[in-house]
């Protein structure tokens, strides 16, 4: 072996050295060609992870460019060959050649780089770019003349293409290498003796290339070696070697070089063609070529620096000679890199979406950067717009980490559209933009709300079983099951019964509804509370407070009380036939458990023509006599008193009086036999006098309470019911309000301006001292009775 040959191999063992030492990864090499399953390297042991763990945190090898050349067996923790790797094909004739592989864990998100270096064998053997080359040598040539024959090529490396060349046995030729700078060995035909045409016109060799590989492959070409008579003189260049350099964005047809070949003969045998032989690599030939009378080498295609960045190109002036002489050049091509390739983009995303909750550092995606280019051209910066919640973060070479760098809220971006642009170091730069949509998952991080916190509802009583009542309705911004809101009562007692007895709430659509009809007369207002709880884990709930007013209606009639009896007789009481106009027979006692103009009483005689010398107070209840009596009168009269409440539709009771009239002043007897809506027991009651002023607009009351202590005469007998006394007042809406537990309470309402005066007296209690009743009952007739009949 040459020692050219010593100094390459020396060369690629430092460069490999120095490659290794200087890469802080992990390292691994396997010969290409492996099967499918051959062993590479225990991956889990040399990075310290558990082999157990690596199904569980779903571990998984990325290689560049997609392709799964190598795959880790999860049980065993091994890297093994996946599918065929061609040196060749994946690294052409780099000296190294090496498959850069992300090993991605999950929980935690992890990423280890491990390089695969792809050793070379033995697998291409020598080849000619054709399989016969024809010679025409001159008879006059002198020995040691040097003919350049065209090498071999082979596509493998290191002292896998370290070819050698062998001639079939000739005394005439050998071959040899020559080297013309450290880039360049030209391969010749040496003559060792003269040649002699008329002894041997024609020399068929077969000129062998050996590579040094184990075992070695070889190829073959044949020549054809034609010897020619006397033209004596070659065309000659004016150097053997041309060095050129070229920018890759040279345009079709640029001049590469024009060359210059003189021959001293004369005639024909002076004037000189070019050709161009051959190109190497073989596989762009076509990619220059030469004016065979002017010698102008010109580019015929476009160059590409990131495939082939030197080319060898061979040249051969002739003369004219119908036997010409040639003449041989080699030019050297250097081809510039330009800026012309933009960066590539490679994105892998890995946790999409991103919860709402993501601690910041969370890793979101994995960014692969690369030029093809060069130098600066080849320099790849990397960023992201906008800004926002993201930062990108390198970790190795061109790879970056897309990293969560602050929290986010989904109810206020659900979903963010990121821009990454990779720009190189060229001039000018070219850059390559890839976007990215990150979604943001929601999680249960809101409770359902109420628009308002108290509900104001009215409800009129005796409302059906069943009866929808009202609406609620409670939003929450989260999404999915964590925005779906269930209703519910808090549950909590009403007059010593539970809310959930009253009323009850459709889970779905929060409408509310009444389990029972309500008695206003029982229950005034229903205060409960109302939640809604959404559906996420664990749920979250908000609350709201419902007031439900229940409204009275008319569905109580009056009840009439029954004054106590002295005598204890069940016969018709006498009225003096000397009582005068005025004179206060008895009166009528009745209450209504209704509220407002519903318990609002008034007084008539149903039959106002045979009423006689009688009359009844329309508010008071009072009979009187409307003149003085005669005895044209009769010696008895019986009224029918009706008593209605102010009511839509009214209700009414009435109650029967029985008069006797006599010459001296007797007690009178009231019918006890039930008449219209009576019902009930008989209760005695106390006498008071309640004049109420409502002024609603201004809120202003004025309640002016006499009691008379003083116990009245029995009265008349009378038919009533059961009840207690009322304080009325009037309202905007013409609605009373009426308390039937406490009797001296006063309502005030709000609206316009009313002024009514009402009095609901209560039952007289007995007395024993006859004189007293006539004092109370002046009191009566002053204060009371005569300012209601007059209004």
């Amino acid at each position: 072996m040459g020692a050219g040959v010593w100094r390459q191999l020396l060369r690629l063992v430092l460069l490999f050295t120095a490659w290794e030492l200087g890469s802080g990864q992990l390292h691994y090499s396997v010969p290409e060609e492996s099967k499918p399953g051959t062993f590479v390297g225990r991956l889990a042991q040399d990075l310290g992870l558990e082999v157990a763990e690596l199904a569980s945190r779903l571990s998984r090898v990325v290689s560049k460019g997609g392709r799964a050349y190598f795959e880790v067996n999860l049980q065993s923790g091994v890297l093994f060959v996946n599918s065929r790797i061609d040196r060749e094909e994946l690294c052409g004739q780099s000296p190294l050649c090496a498959i850069d592989l992300e090993v991605i864990v999950d929980r935690p998100l992890r990423v280890f780089h491990v390089e695969v270096e792809i050793r070379d064998i033995n697998d291409n053997a020598p080849v000619f770019p054709v399989s016969k080359e024809n010679f025409f040598i001159l008879e006059s040539r002198l020995p040691d003349s040097r003919f350049p024959l065209e090498g071999a090529s082979d596509a493998d490396i290191g002292t896998n293409s370290l070819l050698t060349y062998t001639l079939s046995a000739s005394e005439h030729f050998t071959v040899d290498m020559r080297t013309n700078d450290e880039k360049s060995k030209a391969l010749v035909l040496v003559l060792k003796k003269p040649l002699d045409r008329e002894e041997i016109p024609v020399h068929r060799l077969l000129l062998t290339a050996t590579d040094g590989g184990k075992p070695e492959l070889t190829g073959t070409v044949q020549l054809a070696i034609t010897v020619l008579d006397v033209n004596d003189n070659a065309p000659v260049f004016n150097q053997s070697l041309y060095k050129v350099q070229l920018l890759e964005n040279s345009p079709n047809r640029s001049l590469v070089i024009q060359l210059n070949a003189t021959d001293s003969d004369e005639g024909i045998n002076k004037d000189i063609r070019y050709s161009l032989r051959s190109v190497t690599p073989s596989i762009e030939s076509s990619i220059f070529s030469i004016d065979s009378n002017s010698g102008e080498v010109r580019v015929n295609a476009k160059l590409d620096f990131e495939n082939i960045n030197f080319y060898e190109i061979q040249i051969e002036a002739t003369d004219k000679n119908p036997y010409p002489l040639a003449g041989h050049c080699t030019i050297m091509v250097e081809v510039l890199d330009v800026n012309d390739n933009a960066p590539e983009l490679a994105v892998t995303s890995l946790s999409l979406p991103v919860p709402e909750d993501a601690p910041p550092g969370t890793v979101v995606a994995l960014i692969s950067v690369s030029d093809r280019d060069s130098g600066d051209n080849g320099k790849v910066t990397c960023s992201i717009a906008p800004h926002g919640p993201f930062q990108l973060v390198s970790t190795f070479k061109n790879y970056h980490s897309l990293v969560l760098a602050e929290a986010v809220d989904r109810e206020r971006v659900s979903e963010y559209h990121l821009v990454v642009t990779a720009r190189d170091g060229g001039v000018p730069s070219l850059s390559a933009t890839s976007s990215i949509w990150v979604p943001i998952a929601d999680v249960n991080d809101n409770a359902p709300a109420f628009p308002q916190p108290v509900y104001t509802v009215s409800v009129k009583e005796n409302n059906p079983a069943g009866a929808r009542l009202f609406s609620v309705s409670a939003w929450d911004p989260d999404e999915k099951e964590n925005a779906f809101v269930s209703y519910s009562v808090v549950e909590g007692s009403v007059r010593e019964q539970p809310v959930s007895s009253y009323i009850s709430v459709h889970s779905e659509s929060g409408h509310i509804y009444a389990l029972q009809p309500f008695d206003h007369e029982e229950l005034h207002v229903l205060q409960f509370q109302v939640s809604a709880r959404d559906a996420g884990s664990p749920s979250l709930c908000g609350n709201a407070t419902v007031q439900l007013f229940i409204l009275d209606e008319n569905d109580n009639a009056p009840a009439v009380s029954p004054p106590p009896s002295v005598r204890g007789s069940s016969g018709p009481e006498l009225v003096p036939l000397s009582a005068v106009a005025g004179h206060v027979v008895g009166k009528i006692r009745a209450v209504d458990a209704d509220s407002g103009y519903n318990a609002w009483l008034r007084y008539e005689v149903q039959e106002p023509g045979s009423a006689g010398p009688f009359r009844v107070g329309l508010y008071s209840g009072e009979i009187s006599t409307t003149r003085a009596l005669e005895e044209a009168d009769g010696p008895s009269q019986t009224l029918v008193i009706l008593v209605k409440d102010h009511g839509e539709p009214a209700r009414s009771a009435t109650a029967t009086v029985s008069v006797s009239l006599v010459e001296s002043a007797q007690a009178v007897r009231w019918d006890s036999r039930p008449r219209g809506g009576s019902e009930g027991p008989l209760v005695d009651m106390n006498v008071s006098l309640i004049i109420a002023i409502c002024s609603v607009s201004s809120l202003f009351v004025l309640v002016i309470v006499v009691y008379v202590g003083l116990r009245c005469q029995p009265g008349p007998e009378v038919t009533y019911g059961c009840g207690k006394p009322a304080v009325v007042c009037s309202s905007e809406v013409g609605s009373w309000s009426y308390s039937q537990r406490q009797s001296r309470n006063l309502c005030v309402g709000e609206g316009t301006a009313k002024n009514d005066l009402m009095v609901f007296s209560p039952n007289f209690p007995s007395s024993k001292v006859e004189g007293n009743w006539k004092q109370e009952q002046t009191l009566c007739e002053e204060q009371v009775s005569h300012p209601l009949e007059d209004s």
